[in-house]
């Protein structure tokens, strides 16, 4: 499926946030979506239409980033969603000039923001208890996680706009299945995507101004729907003591369009999560809501929308303890910065029941119960070729508002993924080590070659082999 097939998620009600090119409009550049309409913003800024938005900046729109205009008062943004809307619901596109509008199917999207930092949290307490069932024998939440949104600090370099591809990292994990469980070094064997909502900041904060969680919703600018791709098996191995890294580093993507926090205004319910104990007074938020967003994960096999397998499927306000307010009040309180284009996001988020499970690892319970797909064949974990495909929607589906899909379905062709050349160079810095054992997976053990990698979602990837670096 292409992102034609989500036009109803980019109804006047949305208006998102992005940066586009095409033949006509070869800079990169902020640009807007209504249907299956994208608009150009410098364009409509050049013809007037945004004269009465009170400071706005010339040539912002011109920009091959969105962090000077998420920067602004948050006013502004909504004089420019407020134009775009009174002009459309007044005379459709025709209200637009005819060259500031490009059918999508010709748009190539770009990151939206530049990114400064990217924290993932740990948000959904249902994922935590199967995480901790599935890993430690335990459904018991970490000790912290009733106190505040427990949090680690990812690769912002490694964060990518959805329609990139993602290589199967290489790394060091534990092989299960041999004797003394020697130290492996090559491609994961146990590669796992994250289904997860992501705040976007807008407005920054200085360092040592601290935040609280009712004030939060001035400094973030919108949301895209976020996958974090996991290797599992190198995340074990090195997680203890310092946490995940390179299991975590080969890839985050974000959706292309950012949605604002205004166009999700309408949306905001209860939380559905019971608190477990009081917070800091910078952690309460007496009005404790979320977005009434459901959230969707599909693995794809084939080319058509008949292989695809919806894997996992949950709402916010049912799978969430803690809200974006309280993760930017949280990421702040010791004192650090919030800079325009970071990213915070939920962890995976997950609801009750089999089939609200936002990871492979929950949903094939650590691989040993393997799912079955629609076209026959089963899933411990990702294989090369799979495409995934997470969307969301505000509301239900006639809401107008969403997050759509790629764009883009390809990228360049398959690559070997080297290891024998890179473990010869670990091998013999690590003669020192004995007790390690050093092996590679043959080059035809699991990985295969010769199909070539598709990549589609609204974050959602084809998982490609591994190159060696």
């Amino acid at each position: 499926m292409t992102s034609l097939d989500y036009d109803s998620h980019f109804s006047d009600s949305n208006v998102p946030f992005g940066i586009a090119s095409s033949k006509t409009h070869q800079q990169p550049q902020a640009a807007t979506r209504l249907g299956n309409s994208v608009l150009y913003l410098a364009d409509l800024s050049t013809i007037g239409l945004f004269s009465a938005v009170e400071g706005l900046p010339d040539g912002v729109f011109e920009q091959q980033t969105l962090n000077e205009f998420a920067a602004l008062p948050k006013s502004v943004h909504n004089g420019v969603r407020g134009s775009i809307q009174d002009a459309f619901r007044a005379g459709g596109l025709d209200a637009f000039p005819r060259g500031s509008v490009e059918d999508v199917s010709t748009v190539t999207m770009h990151l939206p923001v530049q990114i400064c930092d990217f924290a993932d949290f740990s948000c959904s307490l249902e994922h935590v208890k199967n995480a901790g069932r599935i890993i430690a024998k335990t459904d018991q939440p970490p000790p912290a996680f009733f106190n505040f949104p427990t949090v680690y600090q990812g690769r912002a370099g490694s964060v990518v706009v959805s329609g990139t591809e993602i290589e199967r990292p290489i790394g060091q994990y534990r092989d299960k299945g041999a004797q003394d469980t020697p130290v492996v070094f090559g491609p994961s064997r146990m590669m796992d995507y994250e289904l997860e909502f992501a705040a976007v900041v807008g407005k920054p904060l200085p360092m040592r101004q601290r935040l609280r969680a009712t004030d939060a919703d001035d400094h973030i600018f919108g949301f895209v729907l976020l996958n974090d791709w996991s290797a599992r098996d190198i995340q074990a191995f090195e997680m203890v003591p310092l946490g995940p890294a390179l299991g975590k580093s080969s890839g985050t993507t974000i959706s292309p369009w950012i949605v604002t926090a205004d166009a999700l205004e309408p949306f905001k319910v209860p939380s559905l999560v019971p608190r477990n104990l009081p917070v800091p007074p910078h952690l309460d938020d007496p009005d404790n809501r979320n977005y009434s967003v459901r959230m969707q994960v599909e693995i794809l096999t084939g080319s058509g929308p008949s292989t695809a397998t919806v894997t996992g499927a949950c709402d916010l306000p049912s799978s969430m303890y803690w809200t974006a307010r309280q993760m930017a009040a949280h990421i702040a309180s010791s004192g650090s910065a919030l800079r325009t284009g970071d990213i915070l996001a939920t962890g995976t988020v997950s609801g009750a029941g089999a089939g609200a499970r936002g990871c492979l690892l929950e949903a094939t319970e650590g691989g040993t119960e393997p799912i079955r797909l629609r076209d026959g064949s089963t899933r411990r974990f990702l294989e090369d070729g799979d495409v995934v495909r997470m969307t969301g929607v505000a509301g239900d589906s006639s809401s107008g508002v969403g997050w759509g899909d790629s764009l883009r379905a390809s990228g360049p062709g398959t690559r070997k993924h080297g290891c024998r050349e890179l473990l010869a160079a670990v091998s013999s810095k690590s003669a020192s080590r004995p007790k390690a054992t050093w092996t590679c997976w043959p080059e035809s053990a699991t990985l295969n070659h010769a199909r070539r990698p598709r990549w589609s979602c609204g974050t959602g990837v084809a998982v490609r082999p591994s190159v060696s670096p």
